[in-house]
């Protein structure tokens, strides 16, 4: 299963924090990490997305269809993201789609951080996941073990 972990573009500030839209600078980057995951992305990508207006904004720019889960909404945390997900499996396969499982999710910090981490190193820690990028991990089997393995780290401001 592949896992794309996109944090939202840059907001404004404000309250409610559910409201907060996008800023400019928010929707280049936004378009931008849209227009990179278009071309690198897996086929058959699910797009889980917080139901934050910030997280909305981001995940339309794709122009893609998908899915609103509260799971994943600004007070997530690790294990809700990964059972929003089904995280190592993916969830049941669609028949009519092949392939590897692909899941995208846009969300925030500091649960995608925690999550990184966690694939990564074993334990939650507070890493950061700079607005607008993407973190790319695939799991795998060798040997019968289970392993994760980072793909990519696309920063929005490379782009």
């Amino acid at each position: 299963m592949d896992l794309l972990l996109w944090r939202h573009a840059e907001a404004e500030d404000g309250i409610p924090d559910l409201k907060r839209k996008l800023t400019a600078r928010g929707e280049k980057q936004a378009q931008k990490m849209a227009a990179w995951l278009k071309q690198h992305a897996p086929e058959n990508l699910r797009i889980l997305v917080s139901p934050a207006k910030r997280c909305q904004q981001t995940a339309q720019a794709l122009g893609l269809p998908f899915e609103t889960d509260p799971r994943l909404g600004p007070d997530s945390d690790v294990s809700a993201l990964l059972a929003a997900i089904n995280w190592p499996d993916g969830g049941e396969r669609d028949p009519e789609k092949s392939g590897r499982l692909a899941v995208l999710v846009v969300g925030h910090q500091p649960t995608l951080g925690q999550t990184a981490a966690l694939l990564l190193s074993g334990e939650e820690a507070y890493w950061t996941i700079k607005k607008g990028a993407v973190w790319w991990f695939t799991n795998r089997t060798r040997q019968g073990e289970t392993q994760t393995v980072l793909r990519a780290v696309v920063p929005a401001e490379f782009l």
